[in-house]
C-alpha cells in the first residue's frame, strides 16, 4: 500500500486511486486564485453573449470564486476523463443523409459516467486523508475549465475550450471541492501560439476574437441550448449537425496526440454519431427516448432534437425526405412544424406551396405563420 503519511506520498495515492477510476489527468488548484475568470464570465455575460443561458448568470459569484459557493473549501482537485474518438468527426459533415451528433454525446452520459468515479474518488480520499469534499461535473456554478487551467492540466485555446499537450481537445473535466490543504500545482501556460484554426473553420463566425465566444452564434448552443426556431441566417451553416458541432474541437494539431477511445464507459456508439436523416424524422417522443436513453441528446427532448433533424433535411438535398417532412407539417409540436416548413421548401418548393394552402389557413401558432409567410407563395 502507498504511503499517505507525507504529502507527496498522498498526491501518488490520489493520482494512482484516479487512474483506476478512468481519468488521464489529475491537478491541484488554489480556488483563491480564480478573480480574472470570473472578471471574464462578467464580461461574457454583461455583453449578451451566453444567449438564452440564463443559469450562467445565476449566482455568478458562486462560478467567479469556489470560496463562494463552498466557503470552507481549501483545494480544488481537477480531473481529466478522455473521449477522443477513433475518427474524424469532420468526416461525417460529408454524409449529408446522417443526422451527426458531436463526438462527447454519443456515449454514455458523462454527466453520470464522470460523477460517479469523482464520488468514488472523493470517498476514498475522504477515507484516507480525512476532510470534507464535495464533486462537481458542468451541472453546478462552477467554472471548471478556468479551474483545471489553474491546476496544470491544460489551457484554455482560442476557442475557449480546454486544451491538453497530452489529450487534446477530447476531454471531461471534474471537481473536488475539498477541506484538506493541498499543495497547488503550477497553472499551464498557453501552446496555442499563431495557429487559428479553430477561428478559422467555425462555419458561423461564433469567435469575435481569439479566447472570446459568442454562443449566440455557436452551433453546439443553437442546437442544444436554444429553445426557440434555430434562426434563418444560421440554418444552412448548420449542415447536418443534429446535435452540437466538432469543428473547433477536430482542427486542434494537439489532438494528434490523443489516444482513441475504443472501450469502456465512455466508448462512442457508432449507431448513436451518425443515423439515416430519415429514421431520425420518424422517431415520436417514446422512439426518441429509447434511442437515447443514458446519453446527453435525451435531455434535450424530442421536440428540438426533430427541429434539428429538419434543418439537417433541408440541408441535405434528398428530395426523398419530402414525405417524412410533409407529415411533419402535423406535429403537435409548433416548433417542429415550423421548422418543417422552412425543411420541406428547401426539398421541394412545388410540394411545399400545394401544402400552404392546406396548412397555413388553420395554422394559429404565431411561429408557424411567420415561417409560411417568410416562403415565397406559389
Amino acid at each position: 500500500m502507498t504511503s499517505i503519511s507525507e504529502p507527496d506520498g498522498l498526491r501518488r495515492a490520489l493520482e494512482q486511486r484516479a487512474v483506476e477510476e478512468g481519468f488521464v489527468a489529475l491537478g491541484i488548484a488554489d480556488p483563491r486564485a480564480m478573480r480574472p475568470a470570473g472578471d471574464r464570465l462578467r464580461h461574457f455575460i454583461d455583453s449578451g453573449r451566453h444567449g438564452e443561458m440564463g443559469w450562467l448568470a445565476d449566482r455568478v459569484d458562486w462560478r467567479a470564486d469556489p470560496r463562494a459557493l463552498w466557503p470552507e473549501v481549501r483545494s480544488v482537485i481537477m480531473l481529466q476523463a478522455s473521449y477522443a474518438p477513433d475518427r474524424d468527426p469532420l468526416e461525417g459533415l460529408r454524409e449529408t443523409g446522417q443526422g451527426l451528433v458531436s463526438a462527447y454525446a454519443a456515449r454514455r452520459d458523462y454527466h453520470d459516467v464522470v460523477k460517479g468515479a469523482l464520488k468514488r474518488l472523493g470517498q476514498w480520499l475522504v477515507h484516507r486523508a480525512g476532510g470534507e469534499i464535495k464533486v462537481f461535473t458542468d451541472t453546478a456554478p462552477v467554472m471548471e475549465k478556468p479551474l483545471a487551467a489553474l491546476a496544470g492540466i491544460g489551457w484554455q485555446g482560442k476557442h475557449t475550450n480546454l486544451v491538453s499537450r497530452t489529450h487534446g481537445s477530447w476531454t471531461f473535466l471534474g471537481a473536488i471541492y475539498t477541506t484538506l490543504d493541498l499543495a497547488p500545482d503550477t497553472p499551464a501556460t498557453d501552446h496555442c501560439g499563431t495557429c487559428s484554426r479553430c477561428l478559422d473553420i467555425c462555419p458561423t463566425a461564433a469567435f469575435p476574437a481569439p479566447y472570446q465566444l459568442d454562443a449566440r452564434r455557436c452551433i453546439a448552443y443553437l442546437t442544444v441550448e436554444h429553445r426557440g426556431q434555430i434562426p434563418a441566417e444560421f440554418r444552412t451553416a448548420i449542415g447536418n449537425r443534429v446535435f452540437g458541432c466538432d469543428d473547433c474541437l477536430a482542427v486542434c494539431p494537439w489532438n494528434r496526440f490523443a489516444r482513441a477511445v475504443r472501450a469502456g464507459r465512455l466508448a462512442e456508439r457508432e449507431d448513436l454519431s451518425r443515423a439515416p436523416l430519415g429514421a431520425l424524422l420518424a422517431l415520436d417522443d417514446a422512439a426518441f427516448r429509447t434511442r437515447f436513453a443514458g446519453t446527453p441528446v435525451k435531455r434535450l427532448g424530442r421536440d428540438r432534437f426533430i427541429r434539428n433533424v429538419l434543418v439537417a433535411a433541408g440541408n441535405s438535398g434528398d428530395t426523398n425526405l419530402a414525405p417524412a417532412v410533409e407529415r411533419l407539417l402535423s406535429d403537435p409540436s409548433p416548433l417542429v412544424r415550423g421548422m418543417a416548413v422552412w425543411a420541406l421548401y428547401r426539398l421541394d418548393p412545388d410540394r411545399a406551396d400545394a401544402c400552404r394552402r392546406k396548412f397555413h389557413a388553420v395554422e394559429n401558432d404565431p411561429g408557424v405563420r411567420t415561417e409560411w409567410a417568410g416562403q415565397s407563395p406559389a
